[in-house]
């Protein structure tokens, strides 16, 4: 390629306009221009978000109070996983952020050994004694921690979002990349025209030819550019993750104060999981499953009968819930072999997809969209630019895709059929892979002892095997372990800890204190976004929206 001006986005949403947006903030000075056609639906992925998606935000500039008031955002602190161990085995957290730690301490490996001495323990008190956090959001309350009650909780670093996501497209196309450039054409794509560097040209349905030094595909499941046109192989992930459709709808509140919590809760039912995604004005819900398995009539009914239990925390009457309108809507889980072909890079589902139990739906979009900010930069594009991008992302991709899959292998569910073949999967040719989660991360875990914090970092993405494997009643000490760990340092590990034991109480009751005197997730917002006028306003203009607009959701963590 030569040198990268003229860039052209073909499809909008999350994707798209996230595309433009990064691009015209690192590069100003280039022509980009989106085909983005009106009233077609919107896969809204990402309702819920990662920690990571404050880097971007950083990036592009985002002002909190224009943002939440536009895309009827709230604030996120952790993900609740509900069911997943055993039907009816109760919920664990996964909060953001890192764990309060005393000097020259390890607090997972410290925690794993009160288990073991201890283990009528319950795996929430993991959580609830290494991280501050977990006094608010468990308690549906909310701080800024400006005194640091809360120790080293941190809103910058350990919040992330939630928000309704077509309403995130269009605050990034109005507020971000039209103020700075970014070109609209609101038509779409009828023929494309390719040749030995990839796309030569787009004809749109609008009559016009639109050329480009690189295009950006955005066009969906569809992967109208990079799939359809370069014919670029998918690798399917269905061996190692299932679900293949979902149902979506939206949930008015009952009594907001308390539905209105800082996590997404996932709760696993008889054929795969439902989503809670707890906006401003309304409640994101949704359920994700495996059609091998089930029907999707039959899909839909188990998850009417989900939003009438008790897992909810209001349960719907059949009535309200009758009321509701559902969307079904199709995935696939897998990625190209390459998702930057010749002239052609797809962000988004037009990439791959993971179905979203750890909120991955925008987590690939803002990852990859950096890793391709760093491949401009060079402006010149030469073969080992983009097989350098290529193989980054997809390492990123698919370790995270199995990570998402140990959600799975973990669990000793066997009350359907459903979760008595996952129990007894073999996971296809993954397991042969000496980084699928059975062999590189559970021995990781259990063999780590001392070194456990320092050879267990983020750059493999292996942080999270602690949190979601002890919430699965997967615990890092036996006998023999803590044997050879006292010979090898002449320590009395059980004498070493109890002093940790009388720190912990204490922390937790000082934490539990500090909270009682916050306010309410819904009444920090209440006053900080969204005063009296500008909720019922808000909430007046939401219901408009929804029920004017062509889109199915899907969002998570």
């Amino acid at each position: 390629m030569s040198a990268v001006d003229n860039i052209v986005i073909v499809g909008g949403g999350s994707a798209g306009w996230m595309s433009a947006a990064t691009l015209i903030t690192a590069f100003p000075e280039k022509n980009i221009t989106v085909i983005e056609p009106e009233d077609i639906p919107i896969v809204g992925v990402g309702e819920s978000t990662l920690g990571h998606i404050k880097n971007w935000t950083r990036f592009i500039g985002l002002d909190e109070k224009e943002f939440f008031a536009f895309t009827d955002a709230s604030y996120k602190m952790s993900i609740k996983f509900t069911d997943f161990y055993k039907k009816d085995a109760g919920a664990f957290q996964y909060p953001f952020g890192c764990p309060e730690s005393l000097p020259e301490r390890n607090p997972f490996l410290d925690w794993h050994l009160k288990k073991y001495y201890y283990p009528e323990t319950s795996v929430n008190d993991f959580v609830d004694c290494l991280f501050p956090s977990a006094a608010l959001f468990e308690h549906n309350k909310f701080s800024l921690n400006l005194n640091g009650e809360f120790g080293s909780y941190n809103k910058e670093n350990d919040v992330a979002y939630h928000f309704d996501a077509v309403k995130f497209g269009a605050w990034l196309k109005e507020k971000i990349c039209l103020p700075r450039g970014v070109k609209q054409i609101a038509s779409s794509v009828k023929k494309c025209k390719t040749g030995s560097n990839g796309i030569e040209s787009l004809i749109l349905e609008n009559k016009e030819t639109v050329k480009a030094d690189l295009f950006v595909d955005c066009t969906g499941f569809k992967s109208l550019l990079l799939g359809d046109a370069l014919k670029e192989p998918f690798t399917s992930f269905s061996d190692m993750l299932p679900n293949n459709n979902a149902w979506a709808t939206h949930l008015p509140y009952k009594d907001k104060e308390s539905e209105l919590e800082a996590f997404t809760n996932s709760t696993a039912i008889e054929n795969g999981w439902c989503w809670n995604i707890p906006l401003w004005s309304r409640i994101g819900t949704g359920y994700v499953y495996s059609d091998k398995f089930i029907s999707d009539d039959e899909a839909l009914l188990e998850f009417k009968n989900y939003l009438q239990s008790d897992k909810m925390v209001i349960p719907r009457t059949e009535q309200e819930v009758e009321a509701l309108k559902f969307k079904k809507i199709a995935i696939k889980t897998g990625i190209h072999e390459r998702t930057f072909v010749k002239n052609v890079v797809a962000i988004g589902l037009s990439a791959g997809f993971v179905e979203p139990l750890e909120s991955n739906g925008l987590f690939s979009v803002h990852e990859f969209l950096l890793k391709l900010v760093d491949i401009l930069q060079r402006n010149d594009i030469s073969q080992f630019d983009r097989d350098m991008y290529n193989v980054s992302v997809n390492d990123l991709f698919t370790n995270f895709a199995k990570f998402v899959a140990l959600h799975y292998a973990l669990s000793h569910r066997d009350d359907t059929e459903y979760w008595r073949d996952i129990k007894s999967k073999q996971f296809g040719s993954f397991t042969q892979d000496p980084y699928f989660p059975y062999q590189g991360r559970t021995d990781a875990f259990y063999n780590l002892g001392w070194r456990y914090m320092d050879e267990w970092g983020h750059p493999e993405g292996n942080a999270g095997i602690s949190y979601i494997a002890t919430g699965m009643n997967l615990f890092m000490m036996n006998s023999a372990r803590i044997k050879n760990i006292e010979h090898r340092n002449q320590v009395d590990l059980k004498e070493n800890i109890t002093p940790l034991l009388q720190h912990w109480e204490i922390q937790k009751q000082k934490w539990k204190r500090a909270a009682e005197s916050c306010p309410t997730l819904y009444q920090y917002l209440l006053d900080n976004f969204y005063n009296d006028n500008n909720d019922s306003k808000h909430t007046e203009n939401t219901k408009t929206n929804s029920t004017s607009a062509k889109f199915v959701q899907i969002g998570n963590r």
